[in-house]
């Protein structure tokens, strides 16, 4: 088969499949900018992909929402708990990878094989224990109760300690030999060499935390504490429930991940692909 012809049909199959997974979002998005009665009259054709033929009806949804719903509100306690998780699990899984990769203690082995044990084991059989731990602590209908479960991760630690097992052991004996100390060595040295590291585990743990339903819902009460993913259960269930609303929701909760991935894309396919530590 001509090399050209085959280029063509891989680029056909390709945009065949990536219409298939964007076809929900277009619809979803398309939805939020037309009248709720345009959602179902269109419903089963190709009117279904394409906003209201009127402009002015593009915004107007988004604009019943946030006089039915305190978004806003939603909508900061999300990016709160995220960017916190996001920090947290960037420093606290930095450190237990690098201790995993350039130090000697006993029962490393042991401990490190343990807790690779634990990435076979389901989050939903732990939720419970991580209740009662939260419970014992005090720290119910809080924000930190949202925010520490979610910060250490097995699978992150593994990232680092692997990324920090390929920066040369040459490197850290001539910093130590000019006086810094294990933070320095650690905060200044290693760390940023990891970035697709961070990268990975930075947008994975932020894209984890936004899109976290089950547990902010179990420690949280207080409605004005919701995440967003909490308030979109709400929303979709306060009568009257409005299509067009609903996908309007949606779309503003898809808008920080679309964001985030297109910044840090790069670093997580470099991450994800072991690449390096960034040392040239």
């Amino acid at each position: 088969m001509d090399k050209r012809l085959k280029k063509i049909i891989e680029y056909v199959l390709l945009i065949l499949l990536a219409c298939i997974f964007i076809f929900p979002l277009i619809w979803m998005i398309a939805s939020s900018m037309k009248p709720e009665s345009e959602v179902y009259s269109d419903m089963g054709g190709i009117q279904s992909m394409i906003p209201s033929l009127n402009p002015s009806d593009w915004f107007t949804t988004y604009q019943e929402l946030f006089d039915r719903f305190n978004v806003l509100k939603y909508v900061f306690n999300s990016i709160t708990y995220s960017i916190a998780v996001t920090a947290g699990s960037i420093l606290i899984n930095a450190m237990a990878g690098y201790a995993f990769a350039k130090f000697d203690f006993k029962g490393k082995k042991v401990l490190f094989g343990v807790l690779i044990a634990l990435l076979i084991v389901p989050v939903e059989t732990l939720i419970i224990t991580q209740f009662t731990v939260a419970h014992d602590l005090g720290i119910l209908n809080t924000r930190l109760a949202v925010i520490l479960p979610m910060i250490a991760n097995m699978f992150f630690i593994y990232l680092f300690r692997n990324f920090f097992m390929a920066v040369p052991d040459e490197i850290i004996e001539s910093v130590k030999l000019d006086g810094a100390n294990y933070w320095t060595i650690f905060w200044r040295i290693v760390l940023p060499m990891s970035k697709p590291a961070i990268a990975t585990v930075g947008t994975l743990s932020f894209i984890a935390s936004w899109n976290d339903y089950l547990w902010p819902l179990m420690v949280l009460t207080d409605s004005s504490k919701y995440p967003l993913q909490v308030a979109i259960t709400n929303i979709n269930s306060t009568p009257p429930v409005y299509t067009n609303q609903v996908m309007a929701i949606l779309t503003i909760s898809t808008i920080p991940l679309v964001i985030v991935y297109i910044i840090a894309q790069r670093y997580i396919l470099q991450g994800l692909g072991g690449s390096g530590t960034g040392i040239k």
